[in-house]
């Protein structure tokens, strides 16, 4: 099938989106939540599955679901057709903070491997599943890098990374130890493997993980400086606990409201 090509222009700095623009007919495919704004004359249709042509009836679209299911997306897809005369624009947003980065299938041989939550839209036709990564026993205890997406097709798919992002191009036989968190896709030849720290003091005590990525050439990978994980953990880690109050930067912070420094401050010398 062919692919619908796409022009697009990505806006901001930060908190980034990526416009879109449909030539009448074109359709672009995006994750449930993530539209910003559209132009009148683009009709939006929920598709069970990842959008694409080629699922092949009814257990193919359960299949795609399926696929979606496990690695943490929603069952159904958005497609946005220009269904108007003349060129229309459709934007996506980040999620959080970091880049959105355009992924050329073509130009990268057909496929992506990316993490579970990085692919943001695609012009339509391009195909979503997914890769497992080594061994079912690794995954339960493995978290972020086990199951990964995989896009496929030779149009335009835009993956998103959070903070900063660094390209490395991997010779043959050159291997990258990354945090499983970090990697946010990768092409086809690169050897994705996990492995286990080894020393279990610095899993408990260095604040790393218990697993890492191996990541051998020759290839290309996408890393990112701000895993959504590591951004969730530590926003929760920074709320206030069981209803208090936290006051970051102030030395009562580290006491509470009804500590030994707040009482003796308040005239409470019992």
């Amino acid at each position: 099938m062919a692919m619908d090509v796409v022009d697009f222009e990505i806006k901001g700095s930060e908190m980034q989106f990526v416009e879109v623009e449909l030539d009448p007919g074109e359709a672009a495919i995006g994750e449930a939540g993530s539209m910003m704004f559209m132009d009148a004359g683009i009709d939006m249709d929920s598709v069970f599955g990842d959008g694409s042509k080629n699922q092949g009836g009814f257990f193919g679209k359960l299949l795609g679901a399926g696929k979606r299911l496990i690695t943490g997306e929603s069952l159904f897809t958005t497609v946005y057709t220009n269904a108007g005369q003349g060129k229309k624009r459709v934007a996506f947003a980040a999620p959080y903070p970091g880049k959105i980065l355009p992924m050329d299938l073509r130009q990268l041989g057909g496929m992506l491997l990316c993490q579970k939550d990085a692919f943001l839209c695609a012009a339509r036709g391009v195909s979503l599943g997914i890769a497992f990564q080594q061994k079912l026993s690794v995954g339960f205890f493995g978290g972020e890098g086990f199951i990964m997406q995989k896009l496929e097709g030779d149009g335009l798919a835009f993956v998103h990374a959070g903070g900063t992002v660094v390209k490395r191009e991997l010779q043959p036989g050159q291997t990258l130890l990354v945090d499983t968190g970090c990697v946010v896709a990768y092409t086809p030849n690169v050897n994705f493997e996990i492995q286990y720290v080894g020393k279990i003091k610095t899993a408990l005590f260095g604040g790393e993980g218990l697993f890492f990525a191996k990541l051998t050439g020759p290839g290309t990978v996408w890393l990112q400086s701000l895993p959504f994980s590591r951004l969730a953990s530590r926003v929760f880690a920074a709320a206030p606990q069981m209803g208090g109050s936290r006051e970051e930067g102030s030395v009562l912070g580290g006491f509470g409201a009804g500590g030994l420094l707040g009482g003796v401050l308040g005239g409470d010398d019992e």
